[in-house]
């Protein structure tokens, strides 16, 4: 996969700076003597595609796209830049950093966000694609998707457990309404149907607000099995 090839790009690169950028030549080369002249300028460690438009690409993929940037940014701890690609220039300092990550199934652009360093935009236009059609169809892309929002986001694990909570919550305020109307409405409540529908509830709010829970730890347990690295110097000054 996409992944796989830049890691190992990354994993080789012998020289200062490398360019991440996709063979369908949408993004364009000649743009990356810009972004170098710009990280020059700036002094940045990153310099990473913004897409000002984007031809050749229908609606659906231009929508999903955009909703999936935007809400990967309200789900994460992360800030990740919006309408961008793999497509940008790292420096030395990035690469040896990288090189540190041994978790599988990288999501690269993620991880070189998640890094910090300095890193600025470079605004350009994406251009139809030279040959051929994509090979990245909806199935490959929702994959893509979910790297992104599970390997930088435990914040789904919180709203399972935060749900279970509330199941148990509306559990306990219904059983007592089941309770009520068993006592003082005897012709309405069917025999047997209320502590069937109160073990229901209250059992199922149980479970969900175990799974949220035992969820939380395996997010921890994933986060060690990624093995990232806790910190990433820059710079080390009077060592």
């Amino acid at each position: 996969m996409l992944f796989r090839s830049v890691t190992c790009g990354i994993n080789n690169c012998r020289g200062d700076v490398a360019a991440i950028i996709d063979a369908d030549l949408q993004d364009p080369p000649e743009a990356i003597l810009e972004m170098l002249t710009l990280m020059k300028k700036e002094n940045a460690n990153v310099v990473y595609g913004v897409r000002k438009t984007r031809k050749g690409e229908n609606w659906f993929k231009i929508t999903t796209a955009k909703v999936f940037y935007r809400a990967l940014n309200r789900m994460s701890d992360t800030k990740f830049p919006v309408d961008t690609g793999d497509f940008r220039i790292i420096d030395r300092k990035v690469i040896q950093a990288f090189n540190g990550f041994k978790e599988k199934n990288k999501y690269v652009r993620g991880l070189i966000s998640w890094m910090g360093f300095k890193q600025i935009p470079y605004l350009y236009e994406r251009q139809e694609r030279f040959a051929g059609e994509t090979k990245y169809p909806l199935k490959d892309m929702l994959k893509f998707a979910a790297i992104g929002m599970f390997y930088f986001s435990k914040k789904p694990l919180k709203i399972a457990t935060f749900t279970g909570f509330l199941a148990v919550l509306v559990g306990v305020f219904y059983a007592l309404f089941v309770l009520f109307s068993k006592i003082f409405s005897h012709d309405v409540v069917v025999s047997g149907w209320t502590s069937t529908i109160i073990l229901i509830v209250f059992f199922g709010g149980v479970q969900l607000l175990t799974i949220g829970v035992l969820g939380q730890y395996i997010g921890n347990l994933f986060d060690e099995a990624k093995n990232r690295p806790e910190y990433i110097i820059d710079e080390k000054i009077n060592f």
